[in-house]
C-alpha cells in the first residue's frame, strides 16, 4: 500500500499457509491478516481491507518487484493520470514454454491493458468502488478486475497503465510443477468450459491443489 505521500504499509495475507509465513511477515515489520478461505480474490481483498492508504499496490508471494519497479509504479501514481495498472513479467526461466508464454501474455497485457495478478496497483477509493476482486471467481479475477476498471477509468478520464520499464521477477514454478500434458489439460478446461471452470476450485488445480 501506497499512501500518497512518500510512505508505504505492508500488509500480509496470511490465507492457511503451512509454513512460517505470518511469523517471518511479522518479524519484517508487516502487519498480518489471515483469510480462512482458500481463495486468491478473498485473501486480496482481505489485505485490501486492512489498508488505510490511497493506493494498493497486491504482489504475489512468488514474485519479486524491484527498487526500479517500484520507483517506477511511484512516479506512475504521481502523476495523476492512472486509475490502475500492472507490469509486464520477465521469464527468468530455463523452460522453453515458460519464456514463450511470459512473451504472448506480455504483448496480450500491453494490447488489452491487462496486469497479472502477480503485481497489481489501484487507487484504493476506485478498489472500493469496484468492490475489489469478484469472489465468485477462483483463478483469472485480475481479468475480470481489468475489465471493469478500464470501464471506471474512462468515465473517469483516466487510464490503465502497464509498467515496461522494470518487468517483475516471477517464479516458474508451475512449469516445474506441472507436465506440459497437464497445464494443456487444465487450459483446455479453462477454454472449452470457462464459467464453470473459473469458479470451481478443483478446476483450478494448479492454484489450490497444494502442490509446491
Amino acid at each position: 500500500m501506497f499512501d500518497g505521500a512518500g510512505g508505504w504499509e505492508l500488509i500480509v495475507c496470511d490465507n492457511n499457509s503451512t509454513d512460517r509465513t505470518a511469523e517471518i511477515a511479522r518479524a519484517a515489520g508487516a502487519q498480518v491478516v489471515f483469510e480462512p478461505h482458500n481463495q486468491i480474490s478473498r485473501a486480496r481483498n482481505r489485505g485490501a481491507a486492512a489498508a488505510t492508504g490511497e493506493w494498493l499496490l497486491f504482489v504475489d508471494a512468488d514474485s519479486c518487484p524491484s527498487a526500479g519497479l517500484l520507483g517506477e509504479l511511484r512516479a506512475a501514481i504521481e502523476a495523476s493520470k492512472c486509475l490502475a495498472g500492472g507490469s509486464v513479467i520477465a521469464a527468468d526461466s530455463d523452460s522453453l514454454v515458460f519464456r514463450v508464454g511470459i512473451r504472448i501474455w506480455n504483448a496480450i497485457s500491453r494490447i488489452n491493458r491487462w496486469g497479472a495478478g502477480s503485481f497489481i496497483f489501484c487507487e484504493r477509493a476506485a478498489f472500493i468502488e469496484l468492490a475489489g476482486f469478484s469472489e465468485d471467481l477462483y483463478a483469472s479475477e485480475e481479468l475480470d478486475f481489468f475489465q471493469r476498471a478500464k470501464a471506471l477509468a474512462r468515465r473517469r478520464g483516466r487510464n490503465i497503465l502497464i509498467l515496461q520499464a522494470h518487468p517483475l521477477h516471477t517464479s516458474d514454478r508451475k512449469v516445474r510443477l506441472y507436465s506440459l500434458r497437464e497445464l494443456l489439460g487444465f487450459l483446455g478446461t479453462m477454454v472449452l468450459h470457462p464459467r464453470r471452470a473459473l469458479r470451481n476450485p478443483s478446476d483450478c488445480r494448479p492454484w489450490y491443489d497444494g502442490r509446491r
